[in-house]
């Protein structure tokens, strides 16, 4: 039986005071168990990009509890955050973020620079992660001369490279074609079959359907924690 790796405990985040104060979340509960493949999915300004700050140690929560692998990371400080983030977490995100001017593997070194790993080690490693995102021959190459879907494979090597527990994709498939997100859709399955944790941010359905799970949020609140792709369906058309 997996263990709990993510749960969250009347979670709430207030940006703002008085008069202005927005609600972001409300009393947030949620578990995420090891290697589950999650979807959080909601409109615009419903809290899941707040939910998902918080998940990735990005932000802290106003009030509640955060617990990742069982310890309560909600009150840490900003330097205990970051060794957790560099450590534990692999982010995925829409506008791929790499370096312009540094190649393919020197993008996919630069979280291990962060993370203590030996210098010794770090090419070889970088030079895997990208063989096994199909980018073996493209190494040497800068982020200008790769296709949209090759440099989100490119920052998801880097993502993993650290062998991280969470993977956490934040609209990971809004800036490609419908060939290439089928293409990193096969890659988020397989990451998840080799016992990665994946919670994958999105808006679009057809997307969140490809997760075993889906958790749908609504002004600031969990409305459903537990939909199947064929629930989530029948939500999305009501």
């Amino acid at each position: 039986m997996n263990s709990t790796l993510i749960r969250l405990e009347e979670i709430c985040k207030v940006y703002g005071t008085g008069n202005t104060a927005v609600h972001a979340l409300n009393q947030i509960n949620l578990n995420i168990e090891e290697g589950e493949y999650c979807s959080i999915m909601g409109a615009s300004g419903s809290g899941k990009s707040t939910a998902m700050n918080v998940i990735g140690c990005l932000d802290r929560p106003t009030g509640g509890r955060y617990y990742f692998e069982n310890q309560d990371v909600s009150r840490l400080s900003q330097d205990a955050l970051a060794t957790i983030r560099n450590r534990k977490i692999g982010f995925v995100f829409q506008q791929f973020h790499l370096l312009p001017y540094f190649t393919a593997l020197d993008n996919v070194i630069l979280p291990m620079i962060y993370a203590d790993v030996p210098a010794e080690d770090r090419k070889e490693r970088a030079a895997v992660a990208l063989e096994k995102m199909g980018l073996g021959s493209r190494i040497n190459n800068k982020p200008n001369q790769l296709s949209g879907g090759q440099q989100q494979r490119v920052a998801i090597a880097r993502a993993i490279v650290n062998n991280p527990s969470l993977l956490l994709a934040d609209e990971p498939t809004g800036a490609l074609d419908s060939r290439t997100v089928k293409e990193v859709l096969e890659i988020f399955q397989d990451l998840h079959e080799s016992g990665i944790t994946v919670v994958m941010v999105t808006h679009e359905v057809e997307v969140a359907r490809e997760s075993k799970r889906i958790v749908w949020f609504r002004d600031g609140e969990v409305i459903y924690s537990d939909l199947t792709p064929e629930e989530m369906l029948e939500v999305a058309v009501s």
